[in-house]
Parts: C-alpha cells; structure tokens; sequence
C-alpha cells in the first residue's frame, strides 16, 4: 500500500477547512514551521484526522469549566474559587486586608490597593478585638439589629483569621435570626468545618441550612467541602457528599466534577470516577480534566478499550481539546502499543494549533520503546531537534530503557554517556537497566563504574546491593558479584549490618558458601545479637534446604563467643546433628549447653528429646523428659505432647501415660486427628475402658478418622473385655472404610478365641481369605492356643496340618504353644517330638520355652529333668526369671518335692524375687 510524507506547516492550517474551532491563544504570533515526517497508511491517516478535527470549541468561562491546579485558600481568593461570574464582579472594598493589629489608617489615607475607606466604615471596625486566638469580635459592641450584609462580612474576616471565633459568630446569628435564607453564611461556616475536618457536623450544617433556614442549596455549598477533600485525598468522603448533592437535588458545576475527577485519578478509584463521569454526561457539563482524568485511569489499569471510548465520546460531545487531552490521548495509544495511532494523534495535534512539545515527543519513545521497535524510537528522537525542541532528560531515560528492552548494550551506553555529558541525571531504573545489561554482556569494568555513578547520586547502598544482586543473578553470573563489589563500596558492605546480611544470604542461596563465610569473617561491624540472629538464619536456610553439610561448615566458623552460647543456634546444629546420625556431636553441644546454664526453653526440650530417641536412648529421654517437668515454666505443645505419650508407650510407663493424659486434658490444647490416634494407641493400658471409650467417641464426633492402628487397638481393647458387639460393630466400621488390615483379623479372631467361641473365630478366618487375606501366622497361633486350652485336639491337629499345607513356617509362640498345649495333656514324646523339631529348624528355646518345658515336665512328673533345665538355661546364657522359679517350685510341690521347693524359694527371696505364696 502507499505511504505518505506529511510536512505540515501551521502557517497554512484552514480550520474552516477542518471542521476545527483553533483557540487562539493556542497559536503563537510567529508560528514556526513545524516540519514532522512519518509514514502512515493513507485510508487510516484520513478518517482518523476527519474524526479529531470534528471536535468544536465551546466557549465558557474559566471558572464554570476548570478547576485546575487547585491552590491552597487564602484570605483573598478563598472565596473566588467557590463563586460564579457575578459573584467576581461584586468584590469591592469589603474584600480590602485590614491591619491584623486592629489599628485603624485615618480618614483620607490610601490603602494598598487603591480604595479610600471612610469615617463609617471605620467605626465599623471598632466591633473588632484582638486577643490571644487571634481576631475576634466584641460582642458588647455589636446589636441584634445588625444587618445581614454586615453579618456576612464580619464572619468572612473571622473566618479568615481564627475557627473557633468564626464558629462562635456564627452560632450568635443563628441566635438572632441572621441565618434566615442565608446561603453565604453557611457556606463560610462548611470551610472551617472542612478544615477541622469535622464530617458530621458539616452534614448536620446543610440539613440545617436546608429544613431549618430555607436556604436553597447550590452547588458552592457543596463545593467547600468536595474542595478539602479533594486537596486532603479523603476519596469516600468526596463521594459521599458528592452522593448527597445529587440527593438534594443540586446540579453540580465544572468546578465540581473537575475536583473529583482529580481526586479520583490520584486513588485510581475506577469504580467513583465511573460514576462521576456519567453523571457529568447526563448533566450536559463539559470538563475537559475529567475526560483526561478518566482516560488516565483507564490507562494506568490497562483498560484501553475503555480508554479509547472515553476518547469517542470526547469527539461525540464536542470537546475543545486543551493539551492536557491531547497527552492523555497521545499516552493511550502508546501505552497500548497502537504507535500508528499515536503519531496521527501528535500530527492532529500540532495541525490543532499547539505548538511540538517534548512531553509528546517522550511519550512516543516509550511507546515504541515499551514495544521493542527502537528504530521508530530512534527517528522520533531525531525529529525532536528537526522541529526545534531540545531532548530532555526524560527523552535520554526513555531510550536507554528503549535499547535495554531490546538488549542492545552498545547503543543503551552511548545514550548513557550522551546523557552524563549533557548534565542530566538518569533514574533507578536506568541504572538497574544497564547494570542488567552488563551483567549479561560479562562487562564487569562497566558495572564497576555504574556502582560508582549509583554512589555519586547517593543511592542507598542497601538498595544498590540489592540491584547488583538481581541484575547477576537473573544472568545467571552471581558468581561474578565478587568481582564488581570492590573499593569504598564493598568496605561499606562489610561495616553495614544490613548490607553485609543481605550479601551473605544472596550468595548462600547460589550456592556460594565459600564467599558468605569470607564475607562475615571480614565484617567490621560489631553486634553480637544481630551476629547470632544472622549465622541461625544461614543455618535454619542450609537445613530447609537439606544442605546439611554446609550447615555445620558455617558453624564451624563461628567466632568461639565469651558469652554464654546461643540457645538457638545450639538447638538447630543438635537437630542437624541428629538428622546426620551424629549423636555424639548431638550429645556433645547439649551437655554444654546445660553446663553453660542457659535455660532450655520448649522448643530446645522437644529436639533434644528427639535427639534421644533417635539415638535409642530412651532412658536418657525420661531422664530429660523429667527436668522439663520441673520447669514451671514450660507448656508443652502438642507436638512435645505426642513425643512424651510415644516415649513413656515405648517404656512401658504406664502411671506416667495416665498422669500425662490427665494433664493434656488440663493443658487446654487443641486436638487434632493425630492427637486422638496417639491418645488411643499409647494409652490403650494405661486408661480405664470406659475412658479410652470417650476418647474414641469425642474423635468420631468431631469428624476425625481413626487410622488402620487405633481402630486395631479398640478392637484389642473390645475383645479383651468381651464387648463383641462393640467388636463387631467396630470391626464394621473400619471395613466400610478400607482400613481392615491383617492385624485386624488377627486380633478379631483372638478375640473370638480368647471367649472360646469357635464358630465365630472360624468364620472370621474364612472371611479373612474370602477379603484376600492370607491366614496369618498370628492367626493360627490364637487357633491353636484356644483348641489346645479347650482339650480340642483334633481341631489343634487341623490346624496344625493346615499350616504345613500352606508351608506357614512356625515361630518361638507356635513351638511354646505346642509345648504347653501337648504338656498339660501329658504328651511328654509330643514335648520331645517338639523340641526336636525346634532344633531342626535352627531354633533355640528361649525363656518362654524352658518356662513352658518345666511346667510340663512338673505335669509329667520328671522334676529332676526340670531342675535339669536349669542349669541348662544358664549355660545358655539364658536368666532364668520369676515365671520360671515359680514353675519349678509349682512342679516340685505337685510331686511332693517340699524340702526342695523350700530351698528354691530361698533362692528366689534371694534374689530379690517374691513367691506367689
């Protein structure tokens, strides 16, 4: 398609021609020759010009359409920011600033602004005083019959000058009836309100204006406060009594929608200005910072689309483009990425009669900066000096932001250069801009001297740091940091607590050990806290990390404190340690530790209390688990609770697992499922049924799952107490949510066994192998003990064959029960067939064994074969307990051996042990 060169001179624009009312005053008396080449497709460049050039001027005047650049009120132009036309032309002497010190210039002299005052108004100034608040008013000089114009202008002086006094007059108009329809005095009233910033006395004030005084509201009254708002930023407040106004049926003017729209823009609050916006279009007021303040949020939200209508109904309203628009426009297409568009909208704009402007001109460098077409950007900044415009120092920051998006470094550092050369400073993101492209182009010496430029415009090292730091490591080159951070620069680091951590954790998390150590072993700062607070934090970070060599690398190079040793830092290399199997380095820093006198605190207990078990140790785990105890002080969590309910379970404490249970209770700490499970299963002796019952219950009612282990354990407990149809009904339970193990069976069927109900205990074996359970050793172990027990020994025989059949090996429990069943029958070839076969199968008989055997033969009548045993188990290496004396003694009786049982019970008190008798 053809392209098209535009030349456009301002001295040849035909507005008539355009369809485009050209302000005056936008044109200069000697037009320069505004020469900007472009190429742009011919269809697009001519139906967008026709639609811009279609907006008209409205002529109106300044104050009902702009509000801009608000200033702050003072005595003499308050008032005029508030006021129409009319209320401008009436000002007259009375605006006049009087002497703060109450003196009163003669008669006939001039004052500063050119009035003469006379006798009359001069004895109308000895109503005023001065005291220590300021101006006030005697009120001994003044009558009830003043007139309301006098009123007025004695409470604007007051209002002036000093709140209190102002409210105070005000409050004695309404007392004698001044207030009556009088709009001007409620409105003076509402400023000093707004600026106390008292709300609900202002809202009260205008209800009273309105129902009580009769005054009818307009849109000044409610323009004093949106003023304070809009210049304080109370966003809500603006939009409440904005709200308000619409509800007393007061039509706003430009004045007002002007500063919302302003305050609106500074909170990016799309949601009011939206709102505001439309209710300026239904009310048929234009005002062009409003159309600008609704494009700009909708740019800073990327909401382009609604931008772009924002612009449409711009042209559809016949909005006089003032230069602010034409940026906001310009700015939208750029940020969009619609660069196209953005030139058209700068050529429409100077063919509008505003002369090149270098905001334009920047905004399109970013615009194609931000969209990687730096050759655009390129002739857009050659064009600059073309119309004659200078870049600035915006200009050289959008194209070294321009080149580093395009990850040109050669033409990034010339602009950079050009820009120090020509006296312009470049921002923060220039800086992090080249210092990223160094990093990633290896020119370490440029990195050196843009450190060097960050430090001469006295960026904060921390924040400096933190640049180089991200700049590296997104290259991938972290390691080279070393290398750049040198001089002034890095000697500060070292004296800098902030800086030096900062380092030191950049260089750990890249896996820079050997250089986080060198750095904190040449710091030069001197803060033992911070110093500790630092290597736990290197520490905890190695262990997170699973890097536990390094972990104890930096302990190592710890500086050996005078001080007492840090309880924290102690406590994590215990539990590093422990994790690395390392008990007695483990060991080695806690007896320290306690030497040292440092007080372990909750956390310190539960690692060391782990670091025991872990070590099997579970005796010196007790022994630490009891000097907890005596530590008022201490709660321990739940965590520390679950450990101590494990630890006195694998020490068969069971008073201890009682006393602990009770104290949870007390202890007012939250269970969750896990607590529940651990309850159950390290208290299941240790707690009366009926209370390890509740436990169960109160778990199922809060909605906890029991796991495969606590369901196992109620059933143990159940069946034990012969509560099968809690045993059933639990056994139900956990099937139906596929958490029935072996175990499971096992320990149902030992049930049934135990309460010698055969027929039950069989059809849970067979529904055991119908679930795909194979019959378990644990199962025909509790088979063979309940059929021995019972004297059933064609079932015991059945069972026995079964396992054979099914090549189930038999263990110590199997042969022991083989021994005792075939004893109590007498069998003593069976006894002999069974420890033959115990021997066979590499197995030794062990103390439940020989216990077994010397009952039996007691039964049998071989005493001399039972003392025999004896000496046997002794040359074994086997101790012989209180089971196996008693046994003896019991089988010597029973053979009228009583001399001897007397001699073994000697023995026995002997040893410490008690008879039965």
């Amino acid at each position: 398609m053809a392209s098209l060169k535009l030349s456009v001179s301002l001295d040849t624009v035909d507005s008539k021609k355009l369809n485009f009312h050209i302000n005056p005053s936008h044109l200069p008396d000697q037009c320069s020759t505004f020469s900007f080449t472009t190429c742009i497709h011919v269809t697009r460049a001519a139906s967008f010009l026709s639609s811009l050039t279609r907006l008209k001027h409205i002529r109106v005047s300044r104050f009902e359409t702009e509000f801009p650049n608000i200033p702050e009120p003072n005595p003499v132009d308050t008032d005029t920011l508030f006021s129409s036309k009319n209320d401008l032309a009436n000002q007259n002497t009375k605006n006049i600033v009087e002497d703060r010190k109450g003196q009163n210039p003669k008669k006939g002299t001039r004052t500063s602004l050119g009035f003469r005052r006379n006798s009359k108004e001069t004895e109308r100034d000895n109503i005023f005083v001065y005291n220590n608040s300021g101006l006030d008013v005697d009120y001994s000089a003044i009558k009830p019959d003043l007139k309301l114009e006098r009123c007025n202008s004695i409470l604007k002086r007051l209002e002036r000058s000093n709140d209190s006094n102002a409210l105070r007059f005000f409050e004695w108009m309404r007392s004698n009836g001044k207030l009556k329809r009088n709009v001007t005095a409620y409105r003076l009233a509402l400023r000093v309100l707004g600026r106390r910033e008292d709300w609900d006395a202002a809202e009260m004030l205008v209800r009273q204006a309105n129902d009580d005084s009769g005054c009818e509201l307009d849109f000044q009254v409610f323009n004093t406060i949106i003023y304070v708002c809009s210049k304080r930023g109370f966003v809500g407040l603006g939009a409440k009594w904005f709200r308000m106004m619409l509800e007393h049926g007061v039509r706003p003017n430009v004045a007002t929608f002007g500063m919302l729209m302003g305050l609106y823009q500074k909170s990016w609050n799309v949601r009011e200005a939206e709102f505001t916006f439309s209710q300026m279009r239904n009310c048929g007021i234009i005002c062009q910072s409003a159309y600008s303040a609704m494009i700009t949020i909708y740019s800073r939200l990327s909401l382009y689309d609604k931008a772009e209508e924002i612009i449409g109904f711009m042209r559809e309203d016949k909005v006089m483009l003032n230069l602010e628009n034409w940026l906001v426009m310009l700015n939208v297409y750029s940020q969009w990425g619609k660069l196209e568009e953005a030139e058209q909208v700068l050529v429409s704009m100077q063919e509008a009669g505003f002369s090149p402007n270098i905001v334009a001109y920047n905004t399109l460098i970013t615009g194609y900066g931000k969209s990687s077409n730096m050759d655009a950007a390129q002739r857009v900044f050659m064009s600059i000096r073309q119309v004659g415009l200078e870049p600035d120092e915006a200009t050289y920051r959008s194209m070294i932001e321009g080149w580093g998006r395009a990850d040109n470094y050669k033409e990034a550092e010339q602009y950079y250069k050009e820009m120090k050369q020509l006296g312009f400073k470049p921002n923060s993101s220039n800086l992090y801009t080249l210092i990223t492209l160094q990093a990633k182009h290896g020119d370490e010496e440029g990195a050196i001297r843009t450190l060097d430029d960050m430090l001469k415009m006295r960026c904060q090292h921390s924040s400096i740091l933190g640049t180089v730091l991200q700049a590296y490591k997104r290259s991938g080159r972290i390691d080279k940091v070393p290398l750049i951070l040198i001089g002034s620069f890095y000697q500060h680091v070292l004296n800098d607590q902030t800086s030096c951590s900062i380092l030191v954790m950049a260089y750990l998390k890249n896996g820079l050990v050997d250089d986080a150590i060198k750095v904190l072993g040449s710091k030069k700062w001197k803060d033992p806290v911070f110093e500790d607070n630092l290597y736990h934090l290197l520490i905890c970070f190695c262990k997170e990390l699973g890097d536990l060599d390094n972990a104890v690398k930096i302990f190592a190079q710890m500086p050996n404190a005078e001080n007492k040793p840090n309880l924290h830092i102690m406590c994590s290399m215990i539990d590093i340690y422990s994790v690395r199997g390392q008990f007695t380095e483990a060991e080695t820093l806690y007896l320290k530790l306690k030497s040292s006198g440092v007080a372990l605190d909750m956390i310190g207990f539960s690692i060391i209390v782990r670091m025991y078990v872990k070590a099997g140790s579970l005796k010196d785990a007790c022994s630490v688990l009891e000097m907890m105890e005596k530590q008022e002080d201490i709660v321990p969590d739940i965590y520390l609770f679950r450990d101590m309910l494990r630890i006195y379970q694998k020490c068969n404490m069971q008073d201890q697992l009682a006393n602990l249970y009770y104290r949870i209770l007390k202890s007012g700490v939250t269970w969750d499922q896990e607590m529940y499970n651990c309850v159950i299963n390290c208290c299941a002796r240790a707690l009366p049924l009926d209370e390890l019952s509740k436990i169960f219950d109160r778990m199922l009612q809060h909605g906890f799952a029991p796991n495969t282990i606590t369901f196992n354990v109620m059933l143990d407990v159940y069946g034990k107490a012969k509560l099968f149809k809690k045993v059933k009904k639990l056994f139900q339970m956990a099937k139906a949510q596929g958490l029935v193990d072996v175990i499971s069976y096992n320990t149902v069927i030992s049930a049934y066994g135990q309460n010698k109900d055969f027929k039950k205990m069989s059809s849970t074996v067979q529904e055991m192998q119908f679930n795909g359970f194979s019959v378990s050793l644990e199962a025909y172990n509790c088979m063979l003990d309940a059929y021995g027990k019972e004297g059933q020994m064609e079932q015991f025989r059945s069972v026995l064959q079964r396992m054979k059949e099914s090549n189930c090996a038999s263990d110590h429990y199997t042969y022991n029960i083989m021994i005792n069943i075939y004893g109590e029958q007498r069998w003593i070839d069976e006894v002999a067939a069974v420890l033959t076969e115990l021997k066979e199968c590499g197995l030794r008989p062990d103390l439940c064994s020989y216990n077994t055997l010397i009952k039996a033969y007691g039964i049998a009548g071989m005493v001399e074969d039972a003392v025999g045993l004896i000496q046997e188990m002794r040359a074994n290496g086997i101790k012989p307990d209180k089971i196996t004396y008693s046994n003896l003694i019991s089988a010597l009786q029973k053979n009228d051996k009583f001399l001897e049982a007397v001699k073994w019970s000697l023995w026995m008190k002997q040893m410490g042990m008690k008879t039965a008798g």
